[in-house]
């Protein structure tokens, strides 16, 4: 296990890496109190979640991974393509990690990859979890609407990162990769220039060796649930019965806010909300609004004060 501290606008943050099934898991904890897990989406990192991060820190005790494949988890950028990293594997990942931790039953805070691998966890380890707090949360009964004509202009790239030259195509220079990452950044934010004052750092975390089709295996592990999905022919899953809420901000052009309409088949605990002036990162957009909400959510359940 290796450790270093770094500091965002005065909160501290301790990084440290952790042993988890073969991998070296990077790890970014700030605060005290009732343990909070956020996890991040593609294309980002741990540090998409630092504006929130520096908002709860005095009343949680943050832990913020890099999923398998991500930021300073990273990969061997010589091994070939893997299509093993779904939300199960990266669940599995979870339990390891918390174990390791010696965290029992937590809350957990998450959007795009990670909504996936916190359905997955909630699944198999419901005692775990004091409650599931979602942005923008993608759910089996979006169904064949992924691939409606009228989408298909947004969900172009899930293709393309399961070809086996992507990776090495977007990240044949730093200018490619900027305006390839960039674009996702911008396009997905309600105020394109969210990103800006960090695009920088996200641009490096991608130019890592390895980091480009680290995020890729996602899209290829994900396919063939993906497709059974948009056919119709995914096997029904057991409802969560985690208490659960769900903020989606109205204008996400990726997870469209309309598709809040099936959330209910997911979850029997629900309450959800529209953020009508936030994109899909609603986390990075409003973090006023996404830490306030989420210390509300968590006060009663993790024993912390809203």
């Amino acid at each position: 296990m290796t450790s270093s501290v770094s500091a965002s606008a005065g909160a501290t943050i301790r990084h440290t890496a952790i042993p988890v099934r073969g991998i070296r898991m990077h790890v970014a904890r700030s605060g005290e109190g009732p343990p909070l897990v956020l996890l991040h989406g593609w294309p980002e990192f741990w540090a998409t979640w630092e504006p929130v991060m520096t908002r709860l820190a005095d009343r949680f005790s943050l832990v913020v991974p890099d999923l398998r494949g991500f930021g300073e988890t990273g990969r061997d950028p010589a091994a070939p393509p893997d299509p093993t990293v779904d939300a199960e594997a990266h669940a599995a990942d979870l339990v390891a990690l918390l174990d390791a931790l010696g965290l029992g039953r937590v809350g957990l805070v998450g959007h795009d990859v990670g909504a996936y691998v916190m359905q997955a966890f909630a699944r198999r380890h419901p005692e775990r979890l004091g409650g599931l707090f979602f942005f923008n949360c993608p759910t089996p009964g979006i169904g064949g609407r992924w691939a409606e004509a009228g989408h298909l202009k947004e969900t172009w790239y899930q293709y393309f990162h399961q070809q086996p030259f992507a990776a090495s195509l977007v990240g044949t220079s730093r200018e490619s990769c900027a305006a390839y990452i960039g674009h996702f950044l911008r396009h997905w934010s309600a105020d394109p220039e969210t990103f800006a004052p960090v695009m920088d750092r996200f641009i490096d975390n991608f130019l890592r060796p390895g980091n480009l089709q680290g995020g890729f295996d996602w899209y290829l592990s994900s396919a063939p649930s993906r497709r059974k999905v948009i056919e119709g022919t995914a096997p029904p899953l057991p409802p969560i019965t985690v208490p659960t809420r769900v903020l989606w901000g109205a204008r996400d052009p990726i997870i469209r806010v309309e598709w809040m309409d099936r959330l209910g088949d997911t979850f029997t605990d629900l309450a959800a909300a529209r953020v009508e002036t936030a994109g899909h990162f609603v986390h990075r957009e409003a973090p006023d609004l996404a830490a306030s909400e989420i210390a509300r959510f968590f006060a009663g359940r993790l024993g912390a004060a809203g």
